[in-house]
């Protein structure tokens, strides 16, 4: 027990225990793609529903342009169920990437790479005390960062086409407020409320890219933390 103590203390593995990290790496490589492909999925659902809003929208002038608006709520929806998975993922990607960082690269270097000493008593503990390695707001944003910004805008400028062009091209601000009235809800309402819940998921995005890359910028390169 104590020369296994000892081989561990000085990241020196014997050959059985090469063998059991190496199942390990591969064991969070799977289960990282498999919750990668669980990302595709709900980012699918969120496209194919909007094509379905887009349609029904445009398939006559006097088609009503709510389903543009509805479709925004299960956006949200599906924003968040991807959101959740994305701290599910990240625990597994962060992992498989901390063995890369510190066993397999100073490997394949031949040892000259300056690693994190303690990095498998970093590892050992997350194993022991698993939590998310992010936050859920850090994961909202980074999933409307790399996705569903584009679903957002596409949304918005579909529903001002909508109302510029249909049932007959607008010709003035008054009328084209008045086109986005939904029942008794004015449209200036209907049209503020469009244009926070664009800027909040911009505003969003672009906070969680500098804290980010703040991070990044704090660890210098150097694999210091998981996640």
């Amino acid at each position: 027990m104590a020369e296994r103590r000892s081989a561990i203390d000085c990241t020196e593995f014997t050959a059985a225990e090469i063998g059991a990290i190496a199942h390990l790496y591969r064991a969070e490589v799977y289960r990282s793609t498999i919750w990668r492909t669980r990302l595709d999925t709900t980012t699918n659902w969120a496209v194919v529903t909007l094509g379905v809003a887009l349609s029904i929208t445009f398939a006559s002038p006097g088609a009503s342009p709510l389903p543009l608006l509805l479709v925004g709520v299960l956006i949200l929806v599906f924003l968040t169920l991807e959101s959740r998975r994305y701290r599910y993922f990240n625990v597994w990607r962060a992992r498989s990437r901390w063995l890369e960082r510190n066993f397999y690269a100073p490997m394949l270097t031949s040892g000259d790479l300056r690693t994190e000493t303690a990095w498998h008593q970093v590892l050992a503990d997350d194993y022991l005390h698993p939590t998310y390695h992010i936050s859920f707001l850090t994961a909202l944003g980074r999933r409307i960062r790399r996705n569903y910004l584009w679903i957002l805008g596409i949304q918005g400028m579909a529903y001002v086409g909508k109302l510029m062009i249909h049932p007959l091209p607008v010709t003035s601000w008054a009328g084209f407020v008045e086109r986005a009235d939904v029942g008794p809800l004015p449209g200036e309402a209907v049209l503020g409320f469009g244009v926070l819940y664009i800027a909040s998921g911009v505003v969003l995005a672009n906070l969680v890219a500098r804290s980010d890359a703040r991070r990044a910028e704090e660890r210098g390169g150097k694999g210091v933390a998981m996640g």
